[in-house]
């Protein structure tokens, strides 16, 4: 004798499970990606507020400009392998460290591996290497 089902049962994956599911996968990747910071090379910038003081003294120090396919030490233009033995020259017989504080100041479309090389050899010389930055400044005019 045959018998009939009288009920039929659905089969459904659970909707609760694919949460459960996506919530383990997130902390997963979150604990196995690398939270190793970046390490760069440390800089000391610069303030941007100067006294009269300052600014005389940022007129004694040495400054390198590095434009796209140009490298200027106070104003003379070098060859890129030429920067150490002139910031070498320039900073022979200064013991302070404040006097032998290099200025790089870097255009915006300088290639990332020529600003490494050129501060690179700078530090080899023995300078200490500050960024100067754009400074916007408001200037009120008396009536």
């Amino acid at each position: 004798m045959k018998f009939r089902r009288t009920s039929k049962l659905l089969v459904d994956v659970p909707a609760v499970a694919s949460g459960d599911i996506a919530f383990n996968l997130i902390v997963f990747f979150l604990v196995c990606a690398s939270t190793q910071p970046d390490t760069g090379r440390p800089q000391m910038l610069p303030k941007s507020e100067q006294t009269q003081q300052q600014q005389q003294q940022q007129d004694e120090h040495l400054i390198v400009e590095l434009k796209r396919n140009a490298v200027l030490v106070n104003g003379d233009p070098v060859k890129t392998n030429e920067v150490k033995a002139r910031v070498i020259a320039k900073l022979t017989g200064k013991t302070r460290l404040e006097d032998r504080v290099v200025i790089v100041k870097s255009a915006k479309d300088v290639p990332y591996h020529n600003w490494i090389e050129v501060t690179s050899q700078i530090e080899d010389a023995g300078g200490i290497i500050t960024l100067q930055l754009e400074e916007e400044r408001t200037v009120d005019v008396p009536q």
